[in-house]
């Protein structure tokens, strides 16, 4: 778990991090550098959920040796399968972090959105929903790592 406090936001106490995989974790199918590092150490602290259509076929490959949970979908309506499996989970006690149309629900219902924007890029509708927009997938999840960084962002 992970709980931190931002001043004149919110309190927050994180059980789980859902992520999308293609355009989050990875580009064309292959985890980025220096994610598995990442999530290995947030496995220590929360609970971790990959949630993807897994367009290239190789999400389970790349995600080997990561203490997370594994979940494909079909490639009909993903926003909402994508939100029942948040709400499953605990809506209130999750991160999660995305990048496509198809996470826009999760991100504004998460007790934390945090969208990325790498080289497959981000849709504008996610965008707008998220509280917290980063340019890596490691910068979004150091916030977490660090703390401070997310209470500098967020405090009013």
């Amino acid at each position: 778990m992970i709980e931190i406090t931002i001043p004149g936001y919110k309190n927050f106490r994180f059980e789980h991090l859902v992520l999308d995989f293609n355009g989050t974790l990875a580009f064309d199918g292959y985890l980025l550098p220096g994610v598995k590092e990442q999530l290995q150490v947030l496995s220590e602290h929360l609970s971790i959920h990959v949630v993807t259509a897994d367009t290239f076929g190789i999400a389970g490959t790349e995600l080997e040796g990561i203490k997370c949970k594994l979940t494909v979908l079909s490639e009909v309506d993903q926003a909402n399968g994508k939100f029942d499996y948040l709400k499953q989970i605990g809506v209130g006690s999750s991160v999660c972090i995305g990048n496509g149309r198809n996470d826009q629900l999760i991100l504004k219902e998460a007790a934390l959105g945090i969208v990325v924007i790498l080289d497959e890029a981000a849709a504008r509708e996610t965008l707008l929903v998220a509280d917290v927009v980063c340019p890596t997938i490691i910068s979004a999840l150091e916030l977490l790592s660090n703390p401070l960084r997310l209470v500098a962002t967020l405090r009013s």
